[in-house]
């Protein structure tokens, strides 16, 4: 089990998160985020792969912010469709990896997912809500229940310590939660996050 932590801004504070080892640390390169990045990522301990968070970007920009960046990730969380991924897959320097983003309230056709299959390397579920991630809010899990893909997937929308006993819970079902995807429930403000409450959370959490 992997730990995103997503939406970080500030360079200290990413410094200072960077100490407790996430698997991937998240990038927003959205400009109407209220956690947008636009400055130059600290330097990082080579376990974290950077992951740069996109929404209906074009493949020449997404390029040249993993080129940028030194990004190992790229998180498409907007409408692209199958073909953009195609395509994006040629595009990008080799092994970086490509996280498809499906956002899910109530219900979810996984039937969906199987053109996906082929262009992915990860599935990510979030919760459905106003803004393309960041909305604090769970969808119902028990909807994965239904998810028949053997795609490995990030586990995102509104966790925070509160739903730990959920999380863990899960964990526990026979499905690839590759995963699990933190942000706004661990902020003192967009992109500022509390590392205590990061901390807390990571050494209960049964990765």
């Amino acid at each position: 089990m992997k730990l995103k932590i997503c939406g970080m801004k500030f360079p200290e504070n990413i410094i200072e998160v960077g100490t407790l080892l996430p698997d991937y640390m998240g990038f927003i390169f959205w400009e109407k985020s209220a956690r947008y990045f636009d400055g130059v990522i600290p330097e990082l301990p080579k376990s974290i792969k950077k992951t740069g968070v996109f929404v209906n970007e074009s493949v020449a920009i997404i390029v040249e912010k993993v080129i940028k960046h030194d990004l190992q990730a790229v998180q498409l969380h907007g409408k692209e469709s199958v073909l953009f991924c195609t395509a994006l897959k040629k595009a990008l320097p080799e092994n970086i990896e490509i996280i498809k983003v499906f956002s899910i309230l109530d219900t979810f056709n996984f039937e969906e997912l199987i053109p996906f299959e082929s262009v992915c390397d990860f599935f990510l579920f979030d919760t459905k809500g106003r803004l393309p991630g960041g909305n604090g809010t769970t969808f119902d899990w028990k909807v994965l229940e239904n998810y028949t893909s053997s795609k490995p997937f990030f586990l995102s929308g509104g966790i925070g310590i509160d739903e730990m006993d959920a999380v863990n819970e899960i964990l526990k079902i026979n499905l690839p939660v590759y995963a699990i995807d933190i942000n706004s429930k661990f902020e003192i403000e967009p992109g500022l996050k509390n590392t205590e409450l990061l901390y807390s959370f990571t050494n209960n959490l049964k990765l």
